[in-house]
């Protein structure tokens, strides 16, 4: 080797070793608790680590105070991402610059103040320029589910979530809550990208979106929040899934699977809505598109399957607005584009004059009045494709005027009540790629230019228009790399959020002794089956799992005789509770409860399905606390009987919107000598944010019930929005009316034999109290 050949090795060795070196010497400090940590913070140097053992932190308040720099930034990581745990009454403050943080897991416990993450320490100190991601925040909600937190809250400018998995929030206040209070938090530039936002139930109330960006209060503001790249799966919690609620944010390559609501434009102006997906299916018609009110929004090359919700909940809802309106309520729709969109199987798309609502004048103030039509709003270049029941595409709920529809084709004939030249029928084919992915098998190219439309480059997928355009939101040829949903590509890189089930098995139990025990050391979704015979019980059984209880003998019914203390329920339901009572005979002393909730801290839903059974001589069938939420009460096939009460569900009384259970079915079923109400199930308030509650009453009988109702009402459901009482029998129910129906949501009774009864009221119009 030549001379200067191993001057030059030398040289490049020597510059490795130092690199190396330096490498090496990145200041990383180990800490094992809070005190450690604390000071660990009060140390730190740009380009410093501080790494959390392994195991659980329980109780701690971790508060980041510090700077790094764009170069060196500050990283607070898990020794082992995934197997930091925080857990109990925790939470993580975070101030300065250039703060990372990695790899830490939220569970089994909730936040003691305003948030479990904030990118703000007080007034004086909040973070910028500072990222968390790789994390996990999962049913880390708080016990008592009327208390209000958020589980991300944004401050200060260019701070970023990502990769992070956020699942299982059932308590009151929006997921992530972005702030826009004081200059230092407007123009924002927040980034929440590639993150897997995991199931978030039905709340029974507002105030349950998983983001908020901003409120009514500081909704001129320009914020610039983008949020791109995440997968919402099935997001319950509200109507709104994402509520914008300040200006120029953007919004783009999302996908919204199975998502009970929308994402809305509720305050704010110029958003930017691009390349989202959005994924239905046939079961649900509570599943929603984008719903737009105020002005100057982009909605372009957005993607819509079997999306069947109407009004708030259709694939594109456009509201009408308030004269004058306030901050707080809903401006006019003006100078929108909608263009280059495909709506695949969504039976009526597109709504016009969403929220309507002259003919409630008598019972609404003329503040609340939107009156406003859509103005000078263009739908452009889109594509609706069914395979049936196509014919109706748009659902105005006033006139459309301020619509210009252009080159929109459908494959249906329009027998809507708003035609245009803009809504083509033609007959087009469209190929199935993927389970929820279908396009036209060539490119429509005859599109309307419309002004500014060239500064729309690409397509769904990132095609570019420029060198082929067409009608839709997909341009052929179709990047196949991106036909199918990779759940592995959102969230952290550590995390599954697909959970192995055990097997259930099936629990054989004979004695009265055994049924608790059993109960107790059974796994989620296991059966308990009753022998034949009587068991006596003196302790509720406490429920806190999915558990079936069954009997063995359909012909010689388990008996379930319950002696505990009076004002007790004999299966007491705990939060996640989920109980199946099928084929099993319930009796009481007329002083207890068949199923009851705790009274206090059900900070997660629970379930009931009752069959096949007979329940007899209770004080309630069922009673719930304030706070605790059902998403499903179902009663079939069964007898009620002997009982001062029924179903007790009217414990929301404060009229903010919220209320006890999300279906009730009742079916089938039995009702004798059930002294007051059989039914009482409750919504107050003037709110329009949740599904409002299903009650399904269906090929029962009722027999001299309701005599010592106050009332004199039988089935109450004031304030439920879908309501269903056909095909059953009322006899000899001492009370004046049946039930109070809804008229303005559509119900009324059917084919229901009545003798000596009461009657049917319909009123049509509620008089709820404002809520805003």
């Amino acid at each position: 080797m030549k001379s200067n050949q191993i001057k030059l090795l030398a040289v490049f060795i020597a510059l490795f070793s130092l690199f190396s070196c330096q490498k090496s010497l990145t200041p990383s400090v180990l800490v094992y608790n809070l005190d450690e940590f604390n000071t660990a913070v009060s140390n730190a140097k740009p380009g410093d680590e501080i790494v959390l053992a392994n195991g659980i932190w329980k109780d701690v308040q971790l508060v980041l105070k510090a700077k790094g720099t764009a170069e060196s930034p500050i990283k607070l990581t898990a020794e082992t991402a995934g197997e930091v745990f925080i857990e109990g009454a925790s939470n993580l403050k975070i101030g300065g610059e250039f703060l990372e943080i990695s790899g830490l897991y939220f569970r089994n416990g909730y936040t003691p103040t305003s948030a479990v993450v904030e990118f703000m320490i007080d007034k004086e100190t909040f973070a910028n320029n500072c990222k968390v991601t790789n994390c996990v925040i999962e049913e880390f909600t708080q016990p008592d589910k009327e208390v209000s937190d958020h589980w991300v809250e944004f401050w200060g400018r260019n701070n970023e979530l990502s990769n992070c998995y956020i699942a299982g929030k059932s308590n009151f206040g929006p997921t992530i809550r972005v702030f826009l209070k004081g200059n230092e938090h407007i123009k924002n530039y927040h980034q929440i990208k590639n993150n897997h936002f995991g199931p978030r139930p039905r709340k029974g109330g507002p105030h349950g979106e998983t983001i908020q960006i901003g409120d009514s209060g500081t909704s001129m503001t320009p914020s610039h929040m983008i949020v791109s790249n995440n997968f919402f799966e099935r997001c319950n919690g509200e109507v709104e899934i994402i509520s914008s609620k300040s200006n120029n944010n953007e919004f783009r390559n999302n996908i919204f699977f199975e998502c009970e609501g929308s994402l809305v434009l509720r305050h704010g102006n110029y958003a930017t809505l691009d390349g989202n997906i959005f994924i239905g299916n046939d079961n649900s018609n509570f599943i929603g598109g984008i719903r737009v009110i105020n002005t100057g929004h982009w909605i372009t090359n957005n993607y819509f399957y079997k999306i069947n919700g109407s009004e708030f909940r259709s694939a594109l809802a456009v509201m009408n607005g308030i004269p004058k309106s306030p901050l707080n309520r809903y401006n006019q729709v003006t100078d929108v584009v909608v263009a280059y969109n495909s709506y695949i199987d969504c039976i009526s798309p597109f709504n016009f004059s969403v929220g309507a609502n002259i003919d409630k004048k008598d019972v609404l103030p003329a503040s609340e009045i939107r009156s406003e039509r859509p103005e000078r709003t263009i739908l452009a270049n889109n594509l609706i494709y069914n395979h049936q029941n196509g014919e109706y595409p748009i659902v105005n709920y006033d006139k459309v005027d301020g619509v210009i529809f252009k080159n929109n084709i459908l494959n249906s004939e329009n027998k809507s009540e708003v035609t245009s030249e803009g809504l083509i029928t033609k007959k087009f084919d469209i190929t199935k790629l993927s389970e929820w992915l279908y396009a036209p098998t060539q490119n429509d190219t005859e599109v309307y230019n419309g002004f500014d439309f060239e500064t729309i480059k690409t397509d769904l997928f990132g095609n570019d228009r420029t060198k082929s355009n067409a009608i839709g939101a997909i341009v052929f040829p179709v990047n196949e790399g991106k036909l199918a949903i990779d759940k592995k590509a959102y969230g952290p890189s550590w995390f599954s959020a697909d959970k192995v089930k055990p097997a259930s098995k099936t629990i054989e139990v004979s004695q009265d002794s055994d049924l608790q025990k059993e109960i107790e050391n059974a796994t989620s979704g296991d059966v308990i089956l009753l022998n034949s015979g009587v068991y006596n019980l003196k302790k509720s059984l406490l429920i806190s799992k999915n558990i079936t209880i069954k009997t063995k003998d359909t012909l010689n019914k388990a008996q379930l005789i319950y002696e505990g203390e009076n004002d007790t329920p004999i299966f007491k339901l705990l939060p996640k509770g989920s109980l199946i009572v099928d084929g099993i005979i319930l009796k009481g002393n007329n002083e207890q409860d068949a199923f009851s909730t705790l009274g206090k801290n059900m900070s997660i839903a629970f379930n009931l399905w009752v069959k096949n059974s007979e329940v007899t001589n209770f004080k309630n069938v069922l009673k719930v606390s304030k706070g605790s939420f059902a998403d499903t009460i179902s009663v079939a096939n069964s007898i009620i009987k002997d009982c001062k009460n029924g179903f007790q569900l009217a414990e929301e009384i404060e009229d903010k919107g919220d209320y006890n259970a999300e279906f009730v079915f009742v079916k089938n079923s039995k009702f004798q000598n059930i002294q007051s109400n059989v039914i009482n199930y409750y919504r107050g308030g003037y709110d329009e944010s949740t599904i409002g509650g299903n009650l399904e009453v269906l090929n029962n009988q009722f027999t001299n019930c309701g005599k010592l109702e106050e009332s004199s009402i039988l089935i109450k459901s004031r304030g439920i929005v879908q309501v269903k009482i056909a095909n059953n029998s009322f006899t000899n129910n001492p009370v004046k009316l049946i039930a109070i129906l809804w008229g303005e949501k559509g119900q009324e009774p059917v084919d229901n034999t009545i003798v000596n009864s009461g009657k049917f009221e319909i009123q049509q119009n509620l008089k709820l109290k404002l809520m805003y």
